[in-house]
């Protein structure tokens, strides 16, 4: 073949390498617009007035008289700054009781040896078919029955353990070497010492992401808080939010709930943004086998 043949070949390539990347590119932004976009709509709602928003017949894309009155309405409607921190006394509390079982169970199932372990396992693994909505009436029974009603513990003692989550660890356990903890064995190191020393700082972009992602299942947990609290002192963010929605002039207060819905997202998002790259780094590590 000539040169000039080469060449046009070359330019070819260059020009569908260019085209695949233009289509790429579009996709992506498109995609991205998909996504964001009922952020938009959220925060566009949260400016506009109670008044201007309930006289749009169509809904307009813009407003040219934003306020923070809603903001203001959130926190004055309910008491959002108490549910708040009930909030996060939930979300921390729950994770770290969630982390010492999971991590405990996840070592059990990935290094012991100990009879009847696969089908254990197999057993767990079994319950992740159940759906949640079928053990909540079960599990609002029980902490009815313990009289743990309208409590931080019954609140949080049906979150502590995640089967997936143990599921998912004990994947990541086992990639480490089996030959580390027969060493560590002979060198007369303790299982706890193996774990806490070797297998939690190896793992840890995993549990780091698993701890994110019970803090913000924790923070967006409604059903669960709705049906075991009828306690103000008790409510959570997810309360506090349809409380605001129930507090209009007659009708729902939506700027006022998309308001206090900005305000509970916040943490969120700073949450991902601080921690994205470990988030990443351990869902690419539960992915990845031997």
């Amino acid at each position: 073949m000539t040169t000039n043949g080469y060449d046009i070949i070359e330019k070819k390539s260059k020009r569908s390498e260019k085209t695949r990347k233009i289509i790429t590119y579009i996709g992506l932004v498109f995609w991205a617009f998909i996504v964001l976009f009922p952020f938009y709509w959220m925060i566009l709602t949260s400016v506009k007035t109670y008044s201007s928003y309930n006289s749009e017949y169509i809904p307009k894309f813009f407003t040219l008289s934003p306020t923070i009155q809603n903001y203001i309405d959130a926190f004055t409607a309910v008491p959002l700054s108490r549910y708040f921190l009930n909030t996060l006394f939930f979300a921390i509390v729950t994770t770290a009781a969630m982390l010492i079982v999971i991590i405990l169970s996840a070592f059990a199932f990935a290094r012991l040896e100990f009879k009847g372990r696969n089908l254990l396992f197999s057993f767990f693994l079994s319950l992740m078919m159940i759906p949640n909505e079928l053990v909540i009436i079960t599990n609002f029974v029980t902490i009815t029955n313990l009289g743990l009603r309208n409590t931080f513990t019954g609140l949080i003692l049906p979150s502590i353990t995640s089967v997936f989550y143990i599921y998912l660890l004990k994947e990541n356990f086992e990639q480490i070497p089996e030959e580390l903890y027969k060493a560590a064995k002979v060198d007369g190191t303790s299982d706890f010492k193996y774990l806490m020393k070797v297998m939690i700082p190896i793992c840890q972009p995993t549990i780091v992401t698993i701890t994110i992602l019970k803090v913000i299942e924790c923070w967006n947990s409604y059903v669960w808080p709705r049906l075991i609290t009828d306690n103000e002192a008790y409510f959570l963010v997810s309360n506090g939010i349809q409380a605001i929605r129930e507090n209009g002039f007659g009708r729902e207060n939506i700027p006022a709930m998309m308001a206090a819905v900005v305000v509970i997202s916040v943490p969120l998002v700073i949450l991902f943004l601080i921690f994205h790259k470990k988030i990443m780094a351990g869902v690419s590590r539960g992915g990845t086998k031997g």
